[in-house]
């Protein structure tokens, strides 16, 4: 290690105390619990296959998967650990990231492999002090001016109602539904949580890709006679329709 190296040359100059050094009673680490938003991929039989729809995605939304923390649940497969390599290899090849690994015995991942993650929105640190007084937190997010591209709106404790418009490159993501009174040209999921009856409102649709709950449509499945007016968004089975708002 290079720190060691480091302080024998300064001891060697300067003269300074190692003992001391070694006897010095070291900080605390301040640690803290945070949640982010992930995806989360399901590989099914065949994994050839499934390769094949993830590539269909990237060949419509290139972007779709960049810098995203994607979690990989196994609990389909049985795959030995040379086939979870295998698989993590393979997504890396297309430049998706695995954050982390769910459904799957431990003992199967290496050090070098992504970590094996449980309880999914868990975030509590042990022996965090609690606070006397916890504020209910808020069912609904206002967004009062336009989305700028680039810019990301996260929201997974319920609605989000942005009053303006959503530029191309900028995305939404709520766990209920979105009331977006504007033009929609970037990303909008739903429902990120589960919610089936969520849905996505905007009073103009160009959008670059709109998700329920993880099924999505991209741009250039959206029928271009909706770009003229308000429009709604919800989920049909596993089929996410579109449909101009009376």
């Amino acid at each position: 290690m290079r720190v060691p190296v480091a302080l024998r040359c300064l001891e060697g100059a300067v003269g300074v105390n190692m003992n001391a050094i070694v006897g010095a009673k070291p900080k605390s680490i301040r640690v803290r619990g945070r949640s982010y938003v992930a995806f989360v991929f399901f590989p099914e039989v065949p994994v050839v296959g499934w390769l094949e729809q993830i590539d269909a995605t990237l060949q419509q939304s290139p972007g779709f998967f960049a810098e995203k923390p994607v979690v990989l649940d196994l609990s389909a497969l049985d795959l030995s650990q040379a086939g979870i390599a295998e698989l993590i290899a393979c997504l890396e090849k297309r430049s998706i990231r695995i954050l982390g690994v769910e459904g799957v015995d431990g003992a199967r991942l290496t050090a070098t492999m992504p970590p094996l993650l449980r309880g999914g929105r868990h975030c509590a640190i042990p022996n965090e002090p609690k606070k006397r007084e916890t504020k209910p937190k808020a069912a609904s997010l206002l967004i009062d001016n336009q989305v700028r591209s680039g810019q990301s709106v996260v929201f997974p404790e319920g609605d989000i109602t942005i009053v303006g418009s959503v530029s191309s490159g900028a995305e939404i993501v709520a766990g209920g539904s979105i009331h977006i009174y504007g033009t929609l040209r970037g990303r909008a999921m739903a429902g990120i949580n589960g919610n089936l009856t969520a849905r996505i409102y905007c009073q103009k649709v160009e959008a670059e890709l709109l998700a329920i709950d993880g099924y999505y449509r991209t741009a250039e499945q959206i029928d271009a006679t909706l770009y003229g007016g308000p429009t709604q968004v919800w989920l049909e089975g596993d089929v996410v329709q579109i449909t101009p708002l009376n």
